[in-house]
């Protein structure tokens, strides 16, 4: 069987030889497509059982070319860059590799907020993260990795997620609060770590960056799409003392950098996965799933069920 690589952001050399040797260990084909068009990928998932991708779209259009599709791995967390009522109507199996990025996407919210902390190392005097308190919007798999840093430099951690057991922060350290609204009014920073779904685009609005305290800094490292952009404006403009930092440019950059200055900051592409290390798990990782998948349909992290 044939297995595509299509990666727009390419991996690694070494993540590459990684996933082929795992490819044809078991026996099948590795094709790969590095930084090409959407009507490459077109062409060349054509003849595909199995297509590993990173934030490269896979929507109905790349689907209809793909006759013989079996399986698709993102390999990375978050999967809104897949159509998955296309692929479960096609009888695609999707999966993601949760917990692969999470460590190097956690190092950068650190990364972000020291230099923020310290005014771009300009030569003026900063602050400290040490007794600031940061709150964890959604304590999965980066969130746990974000509470574990954020108790090393001595940082109070707060989380909201309806997901997960009070009991379950509670035993790592971390207090549970009750809403997003307590989690945004009692925290200095917030994180945002909420995939993006029907539930949750633009649900980070001004009334909630409003809660922020004197100097709140909002951090995202998820998706853009769970930022209202308009409302983040209208806060910012009325909030003269909030931040806000992603790692995802914002549709708004332009307008956002022109207006307030370094109140704001953006890394030029999504730059949290982007490691050596990330990149090496979560190139094999997808390759091990779609193996497995082909041989006896193991599913575990089937996102489209």
């Amino acid at each position: 069987m044939k297995i595509l690589v299509a990666t727009e952001k390419p991996f690694a050399p070494v993540a590459v030889e990684g996933i082929k040797n795992v490819v044809e260990a078991a026996g099948h084909e590795l094709a790969l497509l590095e930084k090409g068009s959407k009507d490459d990928l077109k062409t060349a998932v054509a003849d595909a059982d199995g297509l590993i991708v990173r934030s490269d779209k896979v929507d109905k259009e790349v689907l209809d070319c793909a006759a013989k599709l079996k399986v698709v791995v993102r390999a990375g967390a978050g999967y809104d860059n897949i159509d998955l009522n296309e692929a479960t109507a096609k009888g695609i199996c999707v999966m993601n590799t949760p917990g692969q990025n999470s460590n190097a996407v956690a190092e950068l919210v650190f990364g972000l907020l020291v230099m923020v902390y310290r005014n771009y190392y300009n030569g003026t005097s900063g602050s400290e993260l040490k007794e600031k308190t940061i709150g964890i919007h959604a304590y999965g798999q980066v969130g746990r990795n974000v509470a574990r840093i954020a108790k090393g430099f001595g940082m109070n951690v707060l989380a909201f997620d309806p997901f997960v057991s009070n009991e379950d922060m509670e035993a790592e350290g971390v207090t549970p609060v009750g809403s997003v609204e307590e989690l945004y009014a009692k925290s200095d920073i917030v994180s945002l770590h909420i995939p993006a779904n029907d539930s949750t685009r633009k649900s980070v609005v001004k009334g909630l960056i409003d809660k922020l305290p004197n100097k709140g800094v909002l951090i995202n490292t998820a998706r853009k799409e769970v930022i209202d952009e308009d409302s983040l404006m209208e806060a910012l403009d009325v909030r003269r003392d909030v931040r806000y930092i992603a790692d995802v440019k914002p549709d708004l950059a332009d307008a956002m950098k022109e207006q307030f200055g370094d109140r704001v900051f953006f890394t030029p592409k999504k730059m949290g996965a982007q490691t050596s290390e990330a990149n090496i798990k979560a190139g094999i990782a997808a390759a091990e799933q779609v193996v497995a998948y082909l041989k006896d349909g193991w599913n575990k992290f089937q996102v489209n069920k």
